[in-house]
């Protein structure tokens, strides 16, 4: 059995990004019944609506899943954590902030600890401090990105190279071409988040999912490096706003107030792609069809496994005429 999937409890090695506060419970409840690890981000949202979100998770779902919590984005961290051991969540997964000081608490409590990282440095630290998973996360992933902007292709194999805990991979994930690449690079598993706005178990606004299907290959853009805050975006009419603000010499103050997760929530859920943003992983490019949760996996499986099968097949031959 996979070391991820014993680990967590779950069938298929595949887990769900935290998505701030356009989490949703009908989604994540979709992606633990699909047999994977579904997710609750915290994102900015207070204790109360995130609890709201966790009840409503449990009645949907009675298998794993997880709690996101975004360390310097939530101005709540406490009563997260608070909630997490309240409500019984099996995972917690820790990011953007230092996870360090904080993963004895949950394993304290029987919580299973994911970190997400974009250096190894971090990653070493995390494991110190008795993380059981690592993501590690490349710049290709949508949403606030690293600064460092390392890739995926070249993050993991460093990753597992210097770690002893199982890795996931996150960024430029989505279909089974790119969880076979994952395996080959090291990885014990994928976290997705991009191409599972485009499912039929999505309940993001259809501009959205309309959006991510017109995409091409240049269909996203990095914003935020002139500020010290990178995030990667869907190309939209908002996007257009804000690389021109910060051509123009924004500053951080106004920069975050239009990248906060208000707009967030009026691109995504209320479909104005004029006055908000969406994000969209470098994924993007490769939606073509929206699946229901379950089709994606068991599709995302059948394609690796063939490819894995394919490249022995053909590394063999190559053997063999050496």
């Amino acid at each position: 059995m996979n070391c991820v999937c014993k680990l967590l409890s779950i069938q298929c090695p595949i887990i769900q990004g935290g998505m701030g506060n356009i989490s949703s419970p009908i989604l994540a409840a979709a992606v633990s019944e699909a047999g994977g690890l579904g997710t609750i981000g915290t994102g900015t949202m207070g204790p109360d609506e995130v609890e709201g979100l966790l009840l409503n998770m449990k009645k949907r779902t009675s298998k794993p899943f997880a709690l996101n919590i975004p360390i310097t984005v939530t101005t709540h961290f406490k009563e997260m954590c608070e909630l997490a051991v309240r409500h019984n969540v099996p995972v917690v997964s820790l990011s953007a902030g230092n996870p360090s000081p904080f993963i004895s608490f949950f394993k304290q409590n029987d919580i299973k600890v994911i970190c997400v990282t974009a250096s190894v440095k971090h990653a070493r630290k995390a494991e110190e401090a008795g993380a059981d998973l690592i993501v590690g996360e490349g710049y290709e992933a949508a949403g606030i990105n690293s600064p460092l902007e390392l890739t995926t292709m070249t993050l993991i194999p460093q990753l597992v190279a210097n770690v002893s805990i199982p890795v996931i991979a996150a960024g430029g994930v989505g279909d089974g071409r790119g969880l076979a690449a994952a395996f080959a690079l090291g990885a014990k598993g994928v976290q997705m988040g991009t191409r599972l706005v485009a499912t039929k178990d999505s309940p993001y606004h259809e501009r959205y999912l309309a959006k991510l299907m017109e995409a091409n290959d240049t269909g996203t853009v990095i914003i935020g490096r002139s500020v010290g805050k990178v995030r990667r975006v869907l190309k939209t009419e908002y996007s257009d706003r804000l690389v021109e603000a910060e051509l123009n010499g924004i500053d951080s103050n106004n920069f975050a107030a239009m990248t906060d997760e208000d707009k967030h929530r009026i691109g995504a859920i209320e479909g104005r792609l004029d006055e908000g943003f969406l994000n969209g992983g470098q994924i993007s490019g490769l939606v073509t069809s929206t699946p229901t949760v379950k089709e994606l996996f068991d599709e995302m499986i059948m394609d690796a496994t063939r490819i894995v099968e394919n490249l022995s097949i053909n590394f063999n031959s190559l053997v063999q005429e050496l």
